[in-house]
């Protein structure tokens, strides 16, 4: 009896326990699936905030700092010395400048003026007209008036000792020859400059450099601020110096070529003058000749 009230009583226990189980089953599903759904779901969207801007960076003042190396520096931080220096190398190279322009375009109307003389003055009727048709202050117009006065003007105790011929062509060629001085006027200027520019500034550079060795024996030690100007001012010169040596040099060269074609057209010119001048002379002596010699008959 005590065996079966055990038994009973331990059916009893085991069947109320799967009833439990059974009732609180599905709320512990419940609970174990809401989890789960719940993190199966989108989750929300989070409200976007407008992220701060970072704070404008105040406008940073622009300061002007001054070049201690520059030419402005060097213009006034420079001596006598340096700025006579200075002076002398900007006024050689405005020479420079001046001359070359200037011979440019005298060459130029010279190349024009050799033209008009090929057109107008050997196509003219005589000698008078051909020389009106030439520009006044033309070196052709010039070689022509002196050739022609040089014709009909050889008088005097002295010059007729002279032949005529040996007389026309001696004015003819000292004319060319004062053309060819003018043409070369200013090229003694270009070579001089090529030739002492690079030693100007040389010498610029050798003051340049006695001021980076007083300031380094005032200051006691080699530092670059101590250094970097004065050696700064020697370099400057130095190229100032080139700068204006080297258009000089190629200027003269390229002026003396040109000098050069431009006479070739004015030694033409007077060589066809002195023979055109020797021909009418000599038809005026014969004609002369013939005119006597009809007044004897």
């Amino acid at each position: 009896m005590k065996i079966r009230s055990r038994l009973s009583a331990l059916v009893a226990i085991v069947t109320f326990t799967m009833i439990a189980a059974t009732l609180t089953a599905p709320h512990a599903f419940a609970e174990e699936a809401m989890p789960a759904a719940a993190s199966s779901l989108p989750a929300p969207a989070q409200e976007s905030t407008p992220a701060a801007a970072p704070a404008a960076a105040p406008a940073a003042d622009t300061v002007a700092v001054d070049n201690p190396y520059g030419l402005d520096a060097l213009w006034n931080a420079g001596d006598f010395v340096a700025k006579g220096t200075l002076i002398i190398l900007v006024l050689m190279s405005m020479g420079s400048w001046y001359i070359i322009i200037t011979k440019l375009i005298d060459q130029m109307r010279i190349g024009r003026q050799a033209a008009d003389a090929r057109e107008k003055f050997w196509k003219a009727p005589s000698l008078q007209g051909g020389i009106g048709a030439l520009a006044s202050g033309s070196p052709f117009r010039f070689i022509a008036e002196s050739g022609v006065k040089a014709s009909e003007h050889h008088d005097g105790a002295l010059l007729e000792q002279i032949d005529l011929n040996t007389w026309v062509t001696m004015s003819v060629q000292r004319t060319v020859e004062k053309v060819q001085s003018r043409l070369q006027d200013g090229l003694a200027f270009l070579a001089t400059v090529g030739s002492t520019a690079p030693f100007v500034g040389l010498f610029g550079t050798v003051w340049g450099i006695y001021h980076a060795l007083t300031a380094i024996g005032v200051a006691g030690q080699a530092s670059i601020d101590k250094v970097a100007g004065p050696v700064g001012e020697a370099l400057i010169m130095t190229a100032i110096g080139l700068a204006v040596a080297v258009p000089a040099v190629l200027g003269y060269n390229w002026l003396v070529r040109r000098n050069k074609a431009a006479m070739e057209d004015v030694r033409s010119f007077s060589a066809d003058l002195h023979m055109v001048l020797l021909s009418g002379v000599m038809s005026t002596r014969q004609s002369a000749q013939v005119q006597s010699a009809k007044k004897i008959a």
